[in-house]
């Protein structure tokens, strides 16, 4: 039977937005996923990806345009990965994604929160302080180019990124100039980029050696643009500075508690320092740690929750899966002062790691990773925390999650967004979940 095929060459009318930021429509008996479209826009699409009846699109032509819809700033929005709403205003962006987080509650069968937070919300521009690029090296034009890949899998021809913090976005441009100038063009696939408060870095991931006229042109650019260069020829354990006078401290600052965190460049940090700063401020206000309860921190990565914790006077204690993070988050400790909190290696994310494993606790947070934590949500109540705070970078398991948790009585007392990634679809949030015993008063954290 011949495969069915889809018209591209007519005007589709999208008749709704998705949860993940895409214009809806059907047509030809195809379900269409449309990047820039917006509900009651006609519009004209290259098709991107094909899985079965369900199209990948992307809108190349717009009629009858949707009232908020504006002139993106960046030349390749619309077909970069990087960021996939910038034909929409930041407030409408909020807004919708509160609304992706309220429908997955009531789909899961969560109960309305006691109250919704005021989203939080911070730069528009040059917020991005970590990134993966891509690079592709095109041998025909003998060329390169870095940068965000493309909906249909190539990476963008930017010079320059609008999202990107300095001194990353106006960087793109001499990267590829560099690059390209290397003997190995196309033994580099990828580029990873961290930057701190203070100094930055590249990391080149590359498939085969370095000629020494590449350490050359490499250590000038370095020099020339004051960014460490590391290399990375295989697994992450590989990763290295370039030489031992390329590498940098990164690390960035919580001023409020009076605590610096330092981290390597393929460590997990917050991609936005501002929102950063906000959320810690939000979690603690949730949470309302009092001196001498004891508080645990899952997922705590370096330590970004568990020292504010620690530092209001919490008897707070920090799970983390990975070895060297915890390594790092006790070093981080030790920097601040805090050499007494305890951390330990523990594999959170595994369906056989139980709640009734972890010490008894009056309240406990998480942030877990977009996987969620539903093995640890299904029993978290054995712990004895009367409050949970949990951090989410994906809507759909924070839903099931709180689902799990609602079973076990406790309450969704407060729930809000948290615009981390400005002009892109990711939905960060943070929920307080508060379980009371029959005949207590109200928890003040909902004062």
């Amino acid at each position: 039977m011949a495969r069915k095929r889809f018209a591209s060459d007519q005007w589709i009318a999208v008749e709704a937005l998705d949860d993940a930021g895409q214009g809806v429509a059907h047509s030809d008996g195809f379900r269409l996923e449309i990047d820039n479209a917006l509900p009651g826009e006609a519009v004209r699409v290259a098709v991107l990806k094909r899985r079965g009846r369900s199209l990948r699109c992307l809108a190349l032509a717009v009629r009858d345009a949707h009232p908020l819809r504006q002139r993106a700033l960046c030349p390749q929005a619309g077909r970069c990965g990087g960021c996939s709403q910038q034909h929409l205003p930041p407030t409408e962006q909020r807004r919708q994604k509160a609304e992706t987080l309220a429908a997955l509650f009531e789909a899961a069968g969560v109960r309305a929160p006691g109250r919704w937070l005021t989203p939080l919300a911070g730069p528009l521009w040059g917020y991005r302080r970590k990134a993966r690029l891509g690079v592709r090296y095109r041998a025909r034009e003998g060329d390169v180019l870095v940068g965000f890949r493309e909906r249909g899998g190539w990476v963008s021809k930017g010079a320059s990124c609008p999202v990107l913090a300095p001194p990353f976005g106006a960087l793109l441009g001499p990267l590829k100039t560099v690059l390209k100038g290397l003997t190995i063009p196309d033994q580099i696939p990828q580029l990873e980029l961290a930057a701190g408060d203070e100094g930055a870095a590249v990391v080149i991931r590359h498939l085969a050696p370095l000629a020494p006229s590449d350490e050359v042109a490499l250590r000038q650019f370095s020099k020339a643009h004051n960014l460490a260069i590391y290399l990375q020829p295989g697994g992450h354990d590989t990763v290295a500075p370039f030489a031992p006078e390329a590498g940098v401290t990164l690390a960035y600052h919580l001023p409020a508690y009076q605590l610096t965190f330092t981290f390597e460049p393929l460590d997990f940090t917050q991609v936005n320092a501002h929102l950063n700063r906000s959320m810690v401020d939000q979690a603690m206000a949730l949470l309302a740690p009092k001196p001498g309860e004891r508080i645990l921190d899952l997922f705590c990565g370096l330590g970004n929750f568990t020292l504010p914790l620690a530092r209001l006077g919490a008897e707070v204690q920090g799970f983390e899966g990975s070895d060297a993070l915890v390594a790092r988050a006790q070093a981080n400790a030790a920097r601040n002062g805090l050499g007494s909190v305890p951390f330990a290696v523990a594999d959170l994310y595994s369906d056989a790691f139980a709640a009734s494993r972890l010490p008894k606790a009056d309240a406990i947070l998480l942030d877990p990773p977009r996987s969620g934590a539903e093995a640890l949500c299904a029993d978290l109540a054995a712990t004895g925390a009367r409050r949970v705070l949990y951090v989410s970078c994906n809507p759909k398991t924070l839903a099931r999650d709180a689902a799990a948790l609602q079973a076990q009585g406790y309450v969704l007392a407060a729930s809000g967004i948290m615009d981390m990634f400005p002009h892109t679809s990711h939905v960060e949030s943070m929920a307080l979940f508060l379980r009371e015993p029959i005949g207590d008063s109200p928890s003040p954290a909902l004062a």
